[in-house]
C-alpha cells in the first residue's frame, strides 16, 4: 500500500537512514542510507562482502543495525522485538540465494506450507492458490517433483512462488541468478518485472549483474567498503565518475553476451 504524506508525496517503503554495523572490526555497513518507494524495484550492487546480504538480513529484523534506522513497511522496526517483526514479516518476505526450500516436500507441498498456516482456505482452495502460483511463476508442471529434482533456476522460481502464497507486499531476493544459466536468469528478471507490475510489489534485488540490475531497477545502491558510493537512478550511475563506479561499469562491457559465464555478470562472490 502506497503511504503519502499531507503534501501528497509518497514515503519509502524500506528506509535506511544513516544505518551502521559492525562485526568485531569489520564494519560491514557505515552510515549506509537509501530507499526504495512501494512498487518500485531497488539493486544493491557491489563486490562480495560489501554488505549487501547484511542489508537484507536488517532489514528482515534477522539483524540490528548499531546506529541509524531502519524503516520497513512505513515502520521504523529499528527496535522492535522479536513478536512485533513477525508481525512485519507478513508483509515482507525474503528469497533466500539456497531456495531455503523443505527437501523433503514436493514443489507443491513447499508453496502450499505458508498458505496452510493461515488456516483460512481448505485442501481444494489451497491447490487452487497453488496450481496459480506455479503457473505465474513457469514452473507448473514441477508441482509433484521434489527440490532435489529441480535446477538452481527452478528452485529459485519455486521459491518465489512459496513467498507469493505469503501475499507480501515486498519481497527481497538475495543474489537471483547466482549459479543460474542466462536463460533462466533471464526468466528470472521478467517474472520479478511481471509481479512488480501486476501485483503492485516493492522489490529489493541484491544482485552482482549489472545487466540485470539495468533491466529492473528503478534505482540502485552501490555499496563498497561498508559506504554507499552511488544512491540514484541506473542512468545517473552510468553517468557517475566514481572510479570504483567507473571500474565495475567497464568489467561489465568486457563480458559479452556468448563469452562465457553469464551475461554482463561479474565473478560470482566468494
Amino acid at each position: 500500500m502506497t503511504e503519502h504524506n499531507n503534501n501528497g508525496e509518497k514515503h519509502p517503503y524500506i528506509e535506511f537512514k544513516d544505518v551502521s554495523k559492525a562485526f568485531g572490526d569489520n564494519h560491514v555497513l557505515d552510515h549506509v542510507s537509501f530507499f526504495v518507494y512501494p512498487a518500485e524495484t531497488l539493486c544493491i550492487l557491489g563486490r562480495s562482502g560489501v554488505g549487501k546480504s547484511v542489508s537484507l538480513h536488517t532489514i528482515m529484523g534477522f539483524l540490528k543495525p548499531d546506529s541509524g534506522n531502519v524503516t520497513v513497511a512505513n515502520e521504523d522496526i529499528t527496535d522492535y522485538s522479536e513478536a512485533e517483526m513477525e508481525r512485519i514479516r507478513k508483509k515482507v518476505t525474503m528469497v533466500f540465494q539456497n531456495g531455503a526450500l523443505f527437501d523433503s516436500l514436493s514443489v507443491g507441498e513447499n508453496v502450499a506450507f505458508p498458505l496452510r498456516e493461515r488456516r483460512d482456505l481448505d485442501e481444494v482452495q489451497i491447490y487452487q492458490v497453488v496450481d496459480g502460483l506455479l503457473d505465474m511463476v513457469g514452473v507448473k508442471p514441477m508441482r509433484d517433483l521434489l527440490p532435489s529434482d529441480l535446477s538452481t533456476g527452478m528452485k529459485r522460481s519455486v521459491a518465489i512462488a512459496r513467498a507469493l502464497a505469503a501475499q507480501p507486499e515486498a519481497i527481497l531476493y538475495d543474489e537471483p541468478t547466482t549459479m543460474v544459466d542466462p536463460l533462466m536468469a533471464n526468466k528470472l528478471g521478467d517474472l520479478i518485472q511481471k509481479l512488480k507490475y501486476q501485483l503492485k510489489l516493492t522489490s529489493i534485488v541484491v544482485t552482482h549483474d549489472m545487466r540485470f540490475a539495468q533491466k529492473l531497477a528503478d534505482r540502485v545502491v552501490f555499496l563498497h567498503e561498508g559506504k554507499a558510493i552511488f544512491f540514484g537512478t541506473m542512468p545517473e550511475m552510468e553517468q557517475s565518475d566514481h572510479p570504483i563506479i567507473r571500474e565495475f561499469l567497464d568489467l561489465d562491457t568486457l563480458r559479452l553476451p556468448g563469452e562465457g559465464g553469464q551475461p554482463g555478470a561479474c565473478p560470482p562472490p566468494a
